[in-house]
């Protein structure tokens, strides 16, 4: 009998233990409390001891928004003379070209989103020397002049990705550009003779082409090298005086076609730049880690 109840009480005491271990067991893989909004525990609209959910504000790029734009660089231009006279004789262009001249250009645009943008632009084209030579039975002439323009323009840029802060971009524009043709000559190589012809201005339609790559220095300030595409349509000097005091060939020189290869060094500022940012997602506290069993 004695032997049977030791027997009973070793089974209960077995038992209890094994009911502990167990239960100490299950506290080990038990999930963490739900976490609640620290606004919602500030508030007291949490359960008495509620543990606030972890977010981890996330810093994100900054794309949509205005910004200032300020360009220098220098012109490649580009045209075609031509007078009335040129048609009754067979005149043959030798030479035709421009100097290089300053470029000054300010604008002000805006971030559509992390890949478009637009702007509007104004510039002032410095004073660009030209010269020209032709040919024709009997004769030759040389032709100097100078061209300065202001030119404004709509333009629309797809950025086309980032790769190391390094931005290759492609755009267009259209617009106006005012020519101003003065200090017209025609020299008469043979004779020496001259003419002259009054300076003049007229505006025309012009468009652009541009390409380029944007070096991001900062969240605010950009870099851009770009080159430029740029039609400004025609120019013309006024009514023309011979050298000795004359009017010959009164009908104003003409420059056609009229076209010049920029290239750009331009600087963006961001009007609103700063840093931004998402809220990230909710991260729970993970489960306690177990407890060694000794």
């Amino acid at each position: 009998m004695y032997c049977a109840r030791l027997k009973t009480s070793l089974l209960a005491v077995a038992a209890v233990t094994a009911f502990g271990i167990g239960a100490a067991s299950a506290a080990d893989y038990s999930q963490p409390l739900p976490c609640y909004d620290a606004a919602e525990i500030a508030s007291g609209r949490a359960p008495y001891g509620a543990i606030p959910c972890y977010v981890a504000p996330r810093k994100v790029e900054e794309f949509s928004g205005w910004y200032l734009r300020g360009d220098i660089g220098m012109s490649n231009q580009q045209a075609k003379l031509y007078h009335p006279s040129f048609d009754t004789s067979p005149y043959t262009h030798q030479d035709d070209g421009f100097d290089s001249a300053p470029i000054f250009g300010i604008g002000l645009g805006y971030y559509y989103n992390d890949w478009l943008r637009f702007d509007v632009t104004g510039e002032y084209r410095g004073s660009a020397s030209y010269h020209g030579y032709g040919t024709y039975p009997g004769g030759s002439d040389e032709y100097r002049a100078r061209k300065k323009e202001w030119v404004g323009l709509v333009n629309g840029y797809v950025d086309l990705g980032t790769w190391y802060k390094l931005t290759p971009f492609v755009g267009a524009g259209v617009g106006f550009a005012y020519n101003t043709v003065d200090s017209f000559l025609d020299i008469n190589t043979p004779t020496g003779g001259a003419y002259s012809a009054q300076g003049a201005s007229k505006f025309n339609f012009a468009w652009a082409l541009h390409a380029g790559v944007a070096y991001k220095v900062t969240p605010g300030f950009t870099v851009q090298l770009a080159y430029r595409y740029l039609d400004l349509g025609s120019a013309e000097t006024g009514n023309g005086v011979s050298y000795d005091g004359s009017n010959a060939n009164g009908r104003p020189f003409q420059f056609n076609n009229l076209v010049s290869h920029d290239i750009m060094l331009g600087l963006r500022f961001n009007l609103d730049a700063g840093d931004s940012y998402a809220p990230a997602p909710t991260y729970y506290a993970p489960p306690p880690p177990l407890r060694s069993k000794g």
